[in-house]
């Protein structure tokens, strides 16, 4: 029996009775329900179909209390789906539950970390299983810093910057081979919990920190890999095509004088 069916209830001493009538308790619903009826069975098995399909995929798992799949390891041994982990307190260190999406044994997505008491602790962005984006940390009072960091693809660990002369306004770009798995990349900003005022700001540039008087990066040289690096001068210009045969045609010559309209050249 579904939600919604009738249910006829017949005295046993009733030997006539063969049927029960349900036209009457039809005729009394309002127009829309027997649609909304058929929606939830749908519904319902539907969440059922999905339920299985993701069972279907797991060697292990749980079931929570919502009677969703949780903590699935698939049957490569890969953590996949929704995961909450729970951790005891250990040797002095205060325990905490976790909960997120975890892609191939990777955390992808949003976490957030709680202490066993259900005060939120962290919440932080991971991309291919390392902190990407802005991650933030409480304590009991309130917020307590928000950080920001740039996950690396590990297929291609390059990136794009602008660097700024030491010694000029000028701004060059340079393709950049990152070593790290993650970076400090962007604003970090450090809070005064009790009241949310913001005490210390920092600025990062691929795990480097920036000048806050000069707005360079302090030590960025030692993040290039010399031969991952092509500086682009946007401010220079390529010779002519003509130029460059001239100049091709003449080298090793003697210097010639070319007239060029200049009073006394003959």
């Amino acid at each position: 029996m579904l939600f919604g069916d009738e249910v006829c209830i017949v005295p046993i001493t009733d030997l006539n009775v063969k049927e029960c009538d349900a036209t009457k308790a039809d005729s009394s619903r309002k127009p829309g329900t027997q649609l909304k009826i058929f929606f939830m069975r749908w519904l319902i098995l539907l969440g059922i179909i999905i339920n299985v399909s993701a069972i279907a995929q797991c060697k292990t798992y749980k079931i929570g209390a919502k009677g969703d799949t949780l903590n699935c390891t698939d049957n490569n041994n890969l953590k996949q789906g929704k995961w909450v982990v729970h951790m005891e307190s250990l040797r002095g260190e205060p325990g905490y539950e976790q909960e997120g999406i975890y892609k191939d044994d990777k955390k992808d997505g949003t976490w957030r970390s709680y202490t066993l008491m259900g005060d939120i602790m962290s919440i932080e962005n991971f991309k291919w299983g390392f902190k990407n984006g802005n991650c933030s940390y409480y304590n009991i009072y309130g917020i307590e810093r928000k950080e920001s960091w740039k996950a690396i693809d590990p297929k291609n660990p390059y990136d794009t910057i602008d660097v700024p002369d030491l010694h000029t306004d000028a701004v060059y770009k340079r393709i950049v081979k990152v070593e790290a798995s993650t970076v400090k990349h962007g604003t970090w900003n450090y809070y005064n919990s009790e009241n949310g005022a913001i005490i210390k700001t920092e600025e990062y540039i691929l795990d480097q920190l920036v000048d806050p008087n000069k707005k360079k990066a302090t030590s960025l040289d030692n993040i290039i890999d010399s031969t991952a690096v092509a500086k682009l001068d946007s401010t220079r210009k390529a010779k002519p095509r003509e130029v460059l045969d001239y100049e091709k045609k003449n080298s090793g010559k003697k210097k010639i004088k070319v007239r060029d309209g200049a009073a006394g050249v003959p």
